[in-house]
């Protein structure tokens, strides 16, 4: 065997390796730190709820911590996480958050119109665990790398392609926040798979409602407008638009001063995504709006800086991808003090508090100064299909 032929190999085998670290580092640590996943235990709680009928909604099913936060639909999906040992829970999530990471990733990829090989694809798995919103997401056993791939696999389906939107309202009918997608599809004329999303977050709503009826009822008329229940708008693991309002007026209820910004970007946002000429563009400028908007907006929900990412670098912009991966890896909001210094933080520390926000509305800002290349054209897969021109 040749140097050359070795060479070649290590190579080829190299996206390989550095998947195997990557994730071999992941689960040692989280084994040396006994990373609690405590979003994952709630899940279990609220699927031991379903099944031993009690309030699913009430502060016993998580010691008055951390209660339950989603529909009911989603307690009946987490029915089978009730069935595994702590131990076993941890490593389905962890296995399980692997594996849509890399289909987040291919995912991405096909958004941005470049579909990933199999080397690219385990070399960019691998790096893309490290980024805080996806690191997050493993640390808590969250489900928001599942939700975004719901979404992003039904907008990246080819036009007409059966039942598309549906997974769109199933997302919404576990998480709501998806729920802005059916607007955007409303308003890029594609009304069928709006009807189609918004059938399918209606059977959700049906199912939560024929399991638990009496839970339905409680959230759906009581527990959907108590956000404070979600966590404090104000501490700094929120980023969104809200918690960037509140920290920096140092105000823990900003009332109209979040309100009114808020229905402005979601205004402006929407109208962006619509008229985006690039149908990926629409698609994350109307998941970045529905984080800034959204008035819980965890650190780990942000893992739409997968396919932001994989879009700037697709479209040869690779200074503002590094720009992008740098504010999503550096973690500067956990560098600053937390607890009852969130609402006085010096004028300094205000940006390193709210990088995700920040950089969502730079994001909306760039969008709206920039003028749309009116010669692009949209992946076919990605957008409904032209009219057929009459016969002359």
């Amino acid at each position: 065997m040749t140097e050359r032929t070795v060479a070649l190999r290590a190579r080829a085998a190299s996206p390989f390796v550095l998947l195997a670290v990557s994730f071999v580092a992941l689960a040692a640590l989280f084994a040396v730190l006994r990373v609690p996943m405590p979003d994952a235990l709630v899940y279990r709680a609220e699927g031991s709820a379903v099944i031993q009928g009690r309030d699913l909604y009430g502060f016993t099913i998580t010691q008055g911590r951390l209660p339950a936060t989603y529909p009911p639909f989603a307690a009946v999906l987490f029915v089978p996480t009730a069935l595994l040992s702590v131990p076993a829970l941890k490593a389905v999530f962890l296995a399980g958050n692997a594996l849509l990471l890399a289909w987040l990733v291919h995912l991405s990829a096909r958004l941005a119109g470049r579909p990933a090989g199999l080397p690219l694809l385990c070399a960019a798995t691998a790096l893309a665990v490290w980024l805080e919103p996806v690191f997050q997401t493993f640390v808590f056993g969250q489900i928001n790398l599942a939700i975004t791939c719901l979404v992003l696999w039904d907008l990246t389906r080819p036009p007409g392609a059966r039942g598309k939107g549906a997974a769109i309202g199933v997302a919404t009918g576990i998480k709501l926040t998806p729920g802005l997608f059916v607007v955007y599809l409303l308003l890029r004329g594609r009304g069928r798979e709006a009807a189609t999303a918004t059938a399918a977050f209606a059977g959700t709503v049906a199912v939560g409602a024929l399991v638990l009826p009496g839970a339905s009822v409680d959230y759906w008329t009581r527990r959907l407008f108590e956000t404070n229940r979600v966590g404090k708008p104000w501490i700094i693991p929120n980023q969104s638009l809200q918690g960037l309002i509140a920290r920096a007026l140092r105000d823990p209820s900003p009332g109209l001063a979040w309100i009114l910004p808020a229905l402005a970007v979601a205004a402006v946002g929407l109208w962006l995504a619509r008229r985006a000429p690039h149908e990926r563009w629409g698609v994350l400028l109307t998941g970045f709006t529905a984080l800034l908007v959204s008035p819980i907006s965890w650190s780990h929900h942000w893992v739409w800086c997968v396919p932001l990412i994989a879009v700037l670098l697709a479209e040869g912009r690779r200074t503002w991808a590094g720009v992008a991966a740098v504010v999503f890896t550096a973690r500067t909001l956990w560098l600053v003090r937390h607890g009852e210094m969130d609402l006085r933080l010096p004028w300094w520390q205000q940006p390193l508090a709210s990088p995700y926000a920040l950089l969502g509305l730079a994001l909306l800002a760039s969008a709206l100064l920039s003028r749309p290349d009116v010669r692009a054209v949209d992946d076919p897969r990605l957008s409904s299909p032209p009219a057929a021109r009459p016969r002359r």
